[in-house]
């Protein structure tokens, strides 16, 4: 068995050692063996095929002469369809006409020089087969690279030996066609540059529009991506030099048609100097020449752009007007004949636009802002987008004459494009300056506003509430947001223009908005009170006033000025709105300012938020951000600028509203009503402070509501609002978290002075012996004058903010004060000696304070009141060993007390020097003769 060898696997089937093979790559995570390439020589075959595709035409025979195999790889129809496709005669179908002609003038050159041939004999001479040797087709190699026989070439040079002829509609027979025709055009081009175009007009005999056609095709032919001979570089530079004289001389002819208006010959000549134009050369001469030839860009002088600002310094824009309406008249004119005569390809009805927009309209523009800048920051600002506007018109213009030609191949971006490109120069110093003025607007606003607050005679005057005193705070508020989104409609446009009204006033719309919101102050609507209806001349109102004296037109289109009469509304005012005064639900003089503070005045804390000033921020943010919005489409980088501009505007109101405004006004209320002294005033139903910051409260909840009207209005569209990364998104939930925070930081300070006045009025009102009357004394179960005095205090401040705050606010605020007054009261019943009868009097007490803590519906404090209502059972139980009971049952006030805690209580009754000893042994099973040893 030793002498036998070993049996080896034999593999039975190819495939399935393949597949096997392959398993097994996939296991072991190898790559299977791809097949070696296939090798003609020592070279791949790929690599065959990349030198054919860079070889001269004339070389590819000779390559294909090596083998059997390299004949084949010079059939390859890719090789061919590359060259085929260079020529580009498959996306232009003019020049498949090109061939056409040009192969129907080779055959009938054919034919005529056959014809004009003299007879030959046929002769029996020494020569053979020399005979019948074709004279005017003469074999290939008897001209180098300039063939003769271009119809035979198929079978000369460009096929090899003994290979069959290639299909009609391959590339390679399109290939060898174009070639054949074209070569003998070549020929030419070896003459001096002069004779070049000579002799090419003189062999073409077509027009010049097919000139073009055919120099254009011999350009693409004589490229290195085709090298049909192997001069084929030199003869290129010679095509390009004869293309080029060709190009001025169709511009000469473009001049003369221009000059007798003929727009035919104009339209030939453009479109053949358009197919000869090196596109490497820069812009387009002939567009270049016919739009400098336009007499606008040398009549700037006749529109001075310091027409637009009156005697006064303000702006009026009728000057821009008739300027624009030249500028809309010469894109109309000239414009629809570029469109008419040039190839849409060419552009240059936005060449002539553009240059129209850059030296023309934009050196009109540079010199109105130089002027507005030198006379104030507001004029430039508005001048800015204004300007933008009017030049705007040319959009429209430019993109109506395009329409005149289907393949114009101008869209509305391209149109759009002439403006943005014309302004960009402006943009920058525009949205620096548009940040800074808002700042500086906001500023003399707060400041503004800080300065008439400290002002002792104007607070004195002007003390009268309206949020408190109204019968539903709610819908006055929202009476509020309804006359400011009316507002937000208002028309706020941008093209300024002096309107003379009626009785030679003027209207300006800047004024009428500050007046529409002026009147939004809740204030204005009720009649005899406080204030009167004529709007707070706040420091940006009196600028507004006293120096806007242009009327906004809303309409982009109808540029007419609006004619408003002296006593005319402007409309969407608030004047117009049907607003009822609210029902007073407390009597004004409870609020007034003699009670609502000081003598002088310094500590109305309602004073301290302004909702005009907070219209008034808005509104000057807002007619910022529709300036800023004129730009709102400006593409790339000034886009990105844009948007972020709009977004910081955004962010300073809402820093200024917040900051400056709100939260300093929060703080300095929370501030005086700490200093609040309650024995220092005689009122013990108000406290003044408090019934102040429930006012303030109202306001900063109507000025978040308004913010957020403004919001959803003005700037929602311009962020995503579900992003919370987003810088508005942020700064917005910053101020809300701001306001919340000042509110009940105020809250907090509130309750405490409001509870000190419950305590102070409990300490005042209430008898020596209120709960110790003597034995005779009528027994009345009704509440003390002390705590109904407390109670309707609590009541009145508790309904005050009502509809200012949220449901989840107010419940806090409810339980505060419920735990505050529980301590209270607990601190003055330990204060008092209360005796059986008085006991009674407890009771009722408790439950009037009881029923009140049930009204305000919140289960957490209303559960503690009833188990200190029930402690005012341990002052009328007569049995001290049931009262000792009592003490002891914990479950009776549901853990609230302690049995230590209730005993304090009962410490307090008039007995209990009685019955201490009792209660004591009863509570802990003392007995003091048997427990108690004296060593």
């Amino acid at each position: 068995m030793e002498k036998f060898a070993t049996l080896e696997p034999v593999k039975l089937y190819s495939s399935a050692a393949s597949t096997g093979a392959r398993f097994l790559s996939r296991a072991t995570g190898q790559k299977p063996i791809e097949p070696a390439p296939l090798l003609v020589g020592r070279l791949p075959s790929d690599l065959h095929l990349l030198i054919l595709s860079h070889l001269p035409v004339p070389d590819v025979p000779s390559y294909s002469r090596c083998c059997r195999e390299t004949a084949a790889f010079a059939r390859d129809e890719g090789l061919w369809d590359k060259r085929w496709k260079a020529l580009g005669v498959d996306a232009d179908s003019t020049f498949r006409k090109v061939l056409d002609s040009l192969e129907r003038k080779s055959n009938e050159k054919t034919v005529n020089s056959r014809a004009a041939a003299p007879p030959v004999i046929p002769v029996d001479d020494e020569f053979g087969d020399f005979t019948t040797a074709d004279i005017f087709q003469p074999p290939l190699e008897e001209m180098g690279d300039f063939v003769g026989a271009f119809q035979n070439m198929h079978s000369e040079s460009l096929v090899p030996p003994h290979s069959p002829l290639p299909p009609k509609d391959s590339s390679r027979t399109k290939y060898m066609r174009a070639h054949t025709l074209l070569k003998p055009l070549i020929r030419l081009l070896s003459s001096a540059p002069h004779i070049v175009l000579s002799d090419l007009a003189g062999e073409l005999k077509s027009s010049l529009y097919d000139q073009a056609k055919t120099l254009r095709l011999l350009s693409s032919f004589l490229s290195p991506a085709i090298q049909p001979v192997r001069q084929w570089d030199t003869l290129f530079a010679s095509l390009r030099t004869a293309m080029d004289r060709f190009d001025s001389s169709l511009l000469a002819a473009f001049d003369v048609a221009d000059g007798k208006g003929d727009e035919a010959g104009m339209r030939e000549a453009a479109e053949s100097s358009w197919e000869v134009w090196d596109v490497s050369s820069g812009d387009w001469e002939m567009g270049k020449v016919w739009t400098e030839k336009r007499e606008i860009f040398y009549q700037q002088g006749q529109w001075p752009a310091l027409d637009n600002f009156t005697s006064e310094g303000q702006l009026d824009f009728a000057a821009m007007d008739q300027f624009m309406d030249v500028i809309l008249s010469s894109i109309r004119e000239h414009g629809a004949q570029a469109v008419r005569v040039f190839p849409p390809a060419s552009q240059v009805l936005i060449l002539f636009s553009d240059r129209l927009a850059m030296e023309v309209v934009g050196e009109y523009i540079t010199i109105l802002l130089q002027h507005a800048r030198e006379i104030s920051n507001d004029i430039y600002l508005k001048s800015a987008a204004a300007s933008f506007r009017e030049a705007w018109k040319m959009v429209d213009a430019i993109f109506e004459v395009a329409k005149e030609r289907k393949d114009s191949d101008v869209d509305q971006h391209k149109a759009e494009d002439v403006v943005y490109r014309m302004f960009e120069t402006n943009m920058d110093e525009y949205l620096d300056e548009e940040v800074e003025s808002v700042k500086i607007a906001f500023d003399i606003i707060c400041k503004g506003w800080d300065q008439e607050a400290s002002d002792t005679n104007a607070i004195g005057a002007d003390g009268t509430r309206q949020f408190i005193t109204s019968q539903n705070p709610a819908m006055l508020k929202r009476n509020v947001l309804a006359s400011f989104t009316n507002i937000l409609l208002l028309p706020v446009t941008i093209v300024p223009r002096t309107v003379g009204a009626v009785g030679g006033a003027l209207m300006t719309g800047g004024t009428a908005a500050v007046q529409g919101i002026a009147m939004l102050n809740p204030q204005r609507w009720v009649t005899g009170v406080g204030r009167s209806s004529v709007a707070r001349p706040t420091a940006y109102s009196k600028n507004l006033s006293s120096k806007d004296t242009t009327f906004f037109d809303d309409d982009d289109d109808d540029y007419s000025p609006k004619v408003s009469g002296a006593h005319e509304k402007p409309p969407g005012s608030l004047t117009h709105l049907d607003i009822k005064s609210p029902t007073p639900l407390m009597d004004a003089s409870s609020v007034t300012p003699s009670t609502a503070g000081t003598a002088d005045g310094t500590h109305q804390l309602d004073l301290l938020l302004s909702l005009d000033v907070a219209l008034e921020i808005i509104h000057a943010d807002r007619e910022s951000l529709k300036r800023v919005e004129t730009f709102a489409g400006y593409p790339g980088h000034y886009g990105h600028r844009v948007r972020d501009t709009i977004e910081e505007l955004f962010i300073l109101m809402l820093q200024a509203l917040g900051d400056q405004h709100v939260s300093r006004g929060f703080a300095k209320a929370t501030e005086r009503m700490r200093d609040y002294k309650p024995g220092e005033h005689s009122d013990t139903a108000n406290v003044a402070p408090l019934v102040q910051f429930f006012e303030l409260v109202h306001i900063g909840d109507t000025i978040q509501s308004i913010t957020q009207v403004y919001f959803d209005k003005e700037l929602a569209h311009h962020i995503d609002k579900t992003d919370f990364l987003n810088a508005v998104v942020r700064e917005k939930k910053r101020f809300e978290n701001s306001l919340d925070d000042s509110v009940a930081t105020g809250l907090n300070a509130g309750t405490e002075v409001l509870m000190n006045q419950v305590e102070h009025i409990i300490l005042t009102l209430t008898q020596a012996r209120e709960y110790y009357p003597p034995e005779d004394a009528p027994l009345e179960l009704a509440p003390t004058k002390g705590c109904q005095e407390a109670i309707r205090c609590l009541e009145n401040h508790c309904k005050l903010l009502k509809g200012s705050t949220s449901k989840e606010v107010l419940e806090v605020f409810y339980q505060e004060v419920g735990l505050r007054l529980i301590g209270i009261l607990q601190k003055h019943i330990k204060r008092q000696i209360i005796s059986l009868t008085g006991g009674f009097q407890v009771i009722a007490d408790l439950n009037a304070y009881n029923a009140f803590i049930a009204s305000l519906k919140v289960s957490a404090i209303t559960t503690e009141f009833a188990h200190l209502r029930m402690l005012g059972h341990v002052y009328v139980v007569e049995d001290a060993k049931d009262l000792a009971q009592i003490v002891k049952d914990v479950a009776r006030y549901g853990g609230a007390y302690r049995p230590e805690d209730i005993y304090e209580f009962i410490q307090r009754r008039s007995d209990w020097k009685k019955i201490e000893k009792i209660v004591d042994k009863t509570m802990y099973n003392l007995s003091f003769k048997e427990d108690c040893t004296v060593c």
